[in-house]
């Protein structure tokens, strides 16, 4: 099973997700900026990636205090508390920071060493609770697939976005498993091609079945009757069930619900955010224009025009048939289904 993100050694050691799948590469990391730039780039991403990233930096904030003044050590933590800024729009990254540093506020009384070796060992949980709570997704979400579905899925929600396993393939791989035989259809995923790059690349060191397909080809796979189900992972889910994923996701599931296939969410309850009753209330990160004129460094568009470059679009609820999370799955109205869960 590959491993995205983990801590070894005292460093965070990760796979560099740009250099796929041309090259694979384990980065090793003991700075916590340098961390947050890997975040910024894409080198670590997907939401539960991105939150068990942030919290190892809060432990290689901890770590890079060689001293014994207990000042300057919480300054330390606190400075690298800033990596939760680092995408505003999954909010896995500061859940995961905001536990990290609701135990450290717990545990100020003890030793620097003591509160060292705790922080790693909380990190060390988030991790191996997001792969226990990926493979409960996948027990819950692969009844939804049938033997002989196509299923179509968007971006990567796989073993690359998470700690392990994933969210959104988690539910496929979970159906393998179980014995059904499905064929995965991967859209491309502009303007970073992540289905093409990532999701294609996970799926074939697995052995499932994939067949790539341009953005612009999921409504005529739909009509020929390849696709029966969709399959999408979440960077934030608000308490009426509005969820942001990367963008193209909301118009997948217009052309799912246009052709009378079930459109399914698989997230973590780390993904739901109190704070935001519908999608209006989720930040959507803009990101630099050259993403979008240029593919593998090379231009591809006219020099000096206007670049519009959302990383994500937030699909209304009424268009997500379930939500599968490792509690179970979740059906509309979802303002009940969602408040249930939380409370």
């Amino acid at each position: 099973m590959i491993k995205t993100i983990f801590f070894e050694d005292n460093k965070v050691k990760y796979i560099d997700q740009t250099l796929l799948p041309g090259k694979y590469k384990v980065v090793s990391c003991t700075d916590v900026k340098k961390l947050e730039v890997a975040i910024k780039t894409l080198a670590i991403r997907g939401a539960p990636a991105i939150g068990i990233g942030g919290a190892y930096g809060i432990v290689l904030a901890a770590l890079s205090y060689k001293g014994s003044n207990k000042d300057e050590f919480f300054k330390a933590i606190e400075e690298g508390e800033k990596i939760k800024n680092a995408r505003p729009t999954a909010v896995n990254l500061t859940w995961a920071v905001r536990r990290m540093m609701n135990h450290f506020n717990s545990i100020k009384d003890k030793s620097i060493p003591e509160i060292k070796k705790e922080l790693i060992l909380e990190a060390e949980r988030i991790r191996e609770e997001d792969a226990e709570i990926n493979r409960k997704m996948g027990q819950y979400g692969h009844p939804l697939i049938s033997t002989g579905d196509g299923v179509l899925t968007h971006c990567n929600a796989g073993a690359l976005a998470t700690s392990e396993y994933g969210t959104a393939l988690g539910v496929i791989r979970a159906a393998v498993e179980a014995g059904k035989k499905v064929r995965v259809y991967s859209d491309e995923t502009r303007p970073l091609l992540q289905g093409a790059r990532l999701t294609t690349w996970e799926l074939k060191e697995d052995g499932i079945p994939v067949t790539l397909i341009c953005d612009g080809m999921a409504g005529i796979s739909m009509r020929r009757g390849l696709i029966q189900k969709v399959v999408v992972g979440a960077d934030r889910i608000a308490l009426n069930g509005d969820t942001a994923n990367k963008i193209g996701t909301y118009q997948v599931a217009v052309l799912a619900k246009e052709n009378n296939i079930p459109f399914y969410v698989a997230a973590p309850i780390s993904t739901f955010d109190p704070k935001a009753k519908t999608g209006d209330d989720i930040p959507i990160e803009e990101r630099d224009k050259d993403e979008v004129t240029h593919i593998g460094g090379k231009r591809i568009a006219t020099e000096g025009i206007d670049v519009f470059n959302p990383a994500f679009d937030v699909t209304p609820a009424k268009y997500i048939s379930r939500i599968i999370t490792e509690k179970g799955v979740l059906r509309a109205p979802y303002e009940k289904s969602i408040k249930k869960l939380l409370d």
